[in-house]
């Protein structure tokens, strides 16, 4: 291919490149996004709030939507024109600021067919894809990617470790039409492989032959008791414990009031525990039995595993304990370069200034921290000195009330 053809291509493919849904959380927001009554009439629905928090790079640009109430439900969703991501990338990428130092939540987004009733979504609501970050304790600290795939929610068979920090983080997720895909934490990739084998979407290839068995004469031990090992006369008449030879009765001990002295029990160097004959070689080992497979019958393949053909909106359905978590910057693209420009304009550009604002305010916390103790261990020796002088002027009194 010419220079020119290769430049024509790449003009060709960003033309048709599109974003379908992108999302800053201006202060029109609310405007795009539909608030969920599923938990509001038993009162464990939670409020959104439109901020940057207390610490941020830009004021303005880092305004998200953050929960703002514990042990609570959120749920709210953006639709936008259905689209399909056959043969093309499916990119969804947002950021996530556990600003509350998250102990158990979930951090995640929920992409949806055209289907959903935003004002009554549910945890049950069908979606076509779950992927983000998930906290809850100490062993629970992951990247969700799950793929609904004929009715069934596919969860990943690979362990992503997600970001635990209090700092604003990028996730990214990309499908290729390959059936590829890519996940990738503040633009680095964090994981990547084949949809069929990192998720169950198929059957097996092959399974075992339902018609074979292990044959009941098949010897898969390979070693055995040696015949010729054989326990030693005797053997069992050692005792496990024997009287202590070189103890003697005290001199204080009195038959008639304590009884017949005797001597006290110790290990007996001479037991060797029960018999064990030692193992050899068994001559008539095979080897470990190998189940014959055939072809799965049932098995069909897919090449279009990546394939949605309803794409339509986007949103949050997450329990959180301890909340205060913040979203932002959502876009659904088919273009890995938009995703990569929002990127960069945000989280790239902003990061460097939200960690020193947030080091300043731990600094400032555990100041006024150390301050507060100081000052609670300076009153503390003092109601103690206080209390001895007391005591002190108890002591001079009492001679004068005795006389």
């Amino acid at each position: 291919m010419s220079k020119v053809s290769k430049v024509l291509a790449l003009a060709a493919v960003t033309v048709n490149a599109e974003t379908y849904f992108k999302e800053t959380f201006d202060d029109s927001w609310k405007d795009r996004w539909v608030m969920s009554d599923w938990k509001k009439a038993d009162g464990a629905q939670g409020e959104w709030e439109h901020t940057a928090g207390e610490f941020y790079g830009d004021a303005e640009a880092d305004k998200g939507i953050k929960t703002s109430q514990d042990a609570r439900f959120y749920g709210t969703s953006a639709k936008f024109s259905t689209f399909s991501n056959e043969g093309k990338d499916l990119v969804i990428q947002f950021s996530v600021k556990h600003a509350q130092k998250i102990d158990c939540g979930g951090g995640y987004i929920k992409v949806f067919p055209s289907s959903l009733d935003g004002e009554h979504m549910t945890g049950d609501s069908d979606y076509n894809i779950m992927f983000g970050p998930d906290i809850c304790g100490t062993s629970n600290k992951k990247v969700h990617v799950i793929f609904n795939y004929k009715g069934k929610n596919l969860l990943t068979k690979k362990t992503i470790p997600c970001e635990t920090d209090q700092l604003t983080h990028v996730y990214t997720l990309i499908v290729k039409p390959d059936n590829t895909y890519e996940v990738r934490i503040d633009g680095k990739k964090k994981e990547s492989g084949n949809l069929a084998d990192d998720w169950e979407f198929l059957l097996p290839k092959k399974i075992k032959d339902p018609e074979l068995s292990k044959p009941s004469d098949w010897v898969d031990e390979s070693q055995i008791d040696d015949p010729e090992d054989v326990k030693p006369e005797g053997y069992d008449d050692i005792p496990k414990q024997i009287a202590d030879a070189d103890a003697e009765k005290p001199d204080d001990w009195d038959d008639e009031a304590d009884g017949d002295w005797e001597a006290p029990m110790v290990d007996n160097p001479d037991y060797k525990g029960e018999f064990k004959a030692k193992k050899i070689e068994n001559p008539d080992y095979k080897g470990v039995w190998v189940h014959p497979e055939i072809d799965n019958p049932d098995f069909v393949d897919d090449d279009q595993l990546y394939k949605y053909t309803d794409i339509a909106a986007v949103g949050f359905d997450l329990w959180q304990v301890k909340a205060g978590t913040i979203f932002d910057n959502v876009i659904v693209t088919d273009d890995i370069a938009e995703a990569d420009a929002l990127l960069a304009e945000t989280y790239t550009k902003n990061k460097d200034a939200e960690k020193t604002m947030f080091d300043e305010a731990e600094k400032k916390k555990k100041d006024e921290e150390e301050a507060e103790r100081k000052k609670m261990e300076e009153e503390r020796k003092a109601a103690e000195e206080e209390e001895e002088d007391d005591d002190d002027e108890e002591e001079e009194e009492a001679p004068k009330e005795e006389l």
